[in-house]
């Protein structure tokens, strides 16, 4: 496999399982594109069924496939095959591809399976021209929601450039790129009829530990229509569940979203991102058996103990390990953008370690850090130093609301792999974890997260969490239940049934009213509290 080019060459007998699938349907295509033809195991797979189409046409960008692919001219019998040496990004599909007849089109193959990020890393060729695809703006543009798969650039040139065609696309890509294929196309408006997600054993195929499906997508002037049955192989009849777009917004399971969708809307609290450094080799720490702290290469580091702070990543909040954080993380800025320089003065040794190690930072890829101070973090802020906060991890499948709280007088932080909510005070934090893992939250958030990404939970899925829509439905006897059981782990008293719902019920008010902030003011905390002793 050529890394630059995402090249995984399709077994000969996944091929034939593919074409199976499709010829099963009942529908006949004469005309059949590959866009990235590699060595023809597609093409030859065409050449062998009992009826082959009448005219096939590949793209393949290396010179050596394409001479291979070209072999199969020979044994094409009567049908016209042409291949073109050429980088699929170059290529006007309107115009370069050349057709003999009219008939029925059908787009197949596998194209690459590597992401704009990985080439750019590999500073490779193989790219489209540098543009905004998922129009995204300000920071988004700049950070990983920016990175997508160069099969998702693909396919979206496919169904712009060949919708006049009315074709059908069947490539073998990740499950991730079909989700956001169906995404965009909703967003852009490019005409689906009908489409089907197979599963596939990625590991099986092509020894790679990623979730991938054979996609198939009809485009034509009838009914548009942005949900995907989800099959769990080639061969069986009967979908698992349906993925789709409902009200612009992607949903992993359609019918469980139908039972739990009264709670879809916007969060009136802000969801927020632990610390973003890219130098854990320097910035996280942990104690050794003699109590002294080391960094991940195993150096000792002796720094002013006022800008360590003890730290939770994914795997910790997931596992409900929080109350004794084992990792410390280093802590520059008290705000975004804040002026490092100053730690000269006021930690000497932090800068000496930091400045040790300024290579570390100085290879750091992500272009937020350009034009920022040295050593710069990002989700630092007011926020960040809360003494409490509900948290989830963002890396696993099954969402669970933590609280964590301060330890040794100091708020512990997250790394960026999580998100959390800031609050002031125990009995908010446990209000809120005890609301948000009520099950018709935790339902509603399977119904919706995208559990073949590397990060199931993000930011954008918590936001659309309705607070108050869910306080209204929630089976109130089990919540107050869930709520005394945090707070008597927090060591708040409030027995009173009654109690427990007019805190939560002030709680929410304050977010409604104060919607631009991530925590009730300090008043309103106040008003909260007195209800403890109610």
């Amino acid at each position: 496999m050529s890394k630059e080019f995402g090249d995984f060459q399709t077994p000969p007998s996944l091929v034939a399982a593919v074409l199976q699938c499709l010829n099963a349907t009942g529908k006949t295509w004469t005309r059949v594109l590959e866009p990235t033809c590699g060595r023809g195991n597609f093409i030859e797979g065409l050449l062998k069924q009992a009826d082959p189409p009448c005219e096939i046409r590949g793209i393949e960008i290396q010179e050596a496939y394409c001479q291979t692919a070209r072999k199969l001219i020979t044994e094409s019998g009567s049908t016209d095959i042409v291949i073109k040496q050429a980088n699929i990004f170059d290529v006007d599909l309107r115009k370069d591809v050349q057709w003999r007849e009219k008939g029925p089109l059908l787009v197949i193959g596998n194209p690459p399976w590597v992401t704009n990020a990985e080439l750019g890393a590999l500073e490779s060729e193989n790219l489209p021209r540098k543009t905004n695809v998922k129009r995204l703006r300000g920071l988004d543009a700049r950070t990983g929601e920016a990175n997508f798969d160069i099969a998702e650039y693909i396919w979206l040139k496919l169904m712009r450039e060949l919708a006049l065609e009315h074709p059908t696309i069947a490539l073998l890509c990740k499950t991730s790129v079909a989700r956001h294929v169906l995404q965009a196309a909703a967003e852009m408006h490019l005409p689906i009829t009908h489409a089907v997600l197979r599963l596939i054993d990625a590991k099986k195929w092509f020894d790679v530990a990623v979730d991938a499906c054979l996609f198939i997508v009809e485009s034509g002037p009838g009914e548009q229509c942005y949900e995907a049955a989800v099959y769990r192989n080639l061969r069986v009849t009967e979908p698992e569940y349906i993925i789709g777009i409902v009200e612009k917004r992607f949903v992993a399971n359609v019918t469980a979203y139908a039972h739990s969708s009264a709670i879809e809307g916007n969060s009136l609290v802000t969801w927020r991102q632990g610390l973003k450094h890219d130098a854990a080799s320097v910035m996280e720490l942990s104690y050794d058996g003699s109590g002294q702290l080391r960094n991940k290469i195993g150096e000792i580091v002796v720094v002013e103990p006022d800008y360590i702070y003890p730290l939770l990543k994914s795997t910790d909040v997931f596992n409900g390990a929080v109350d004794h954080p084992e990792k410390g993380v280093i802590v520059t800025q008290q705000r975004l953008g804040e002026d490092t320089c100053q730690l000269q003065q006021t930690a000497p040794q932090l800068w000496h370690y930091l400045t040790a190690h300024a290579s570390t930072f100085e290879q750091r890829k992500s272009s937020i850090y350009e034009k920022q101070p040295p050593f710069a973090l990002f989700g630092i802020g007011d926020y960040a130093f809360a003494p409490w906060k509900v948290a989830i991890s963002g890396f696993h499948k099954a969402p669970r609301f933590r609280v964590v709280g301060p330890q040794a007088g100091k708020p512990v932080m997250l790394d960026d792999t999580c998100y959390f909510i800031p609050c002031p005070a125990p009995l908010e934090a446990a209000l809120l974890a005890s609301l948000l893992n009520d099950p018709l939250c935790l339902a509603f958030i399977n119904s919706i997260a995208s559990l073949d990404g590397k990060r199931p939970i993000t930011k954008k899925l918590l936001q659309r969490l309705d607070l108050i829509t869910l306080f209204k439905l929630v089976e109130k006897e089990a919540f107050v239940a869930r709520a005394g059981q945090e707070l008597e782990k927090l060591g708040v008293c409030m027995e009173q049934e009654g109690a427990i719902l007019s805190a939560t019920e002030t709680l929410l008010t304050s977010y409604e009213q104060n919607n631009d902030r991530a925590s009730a003011t300090k008043e309103q905390t106040g008003a909260i509290r007195q209800l403890t002793w109610l």
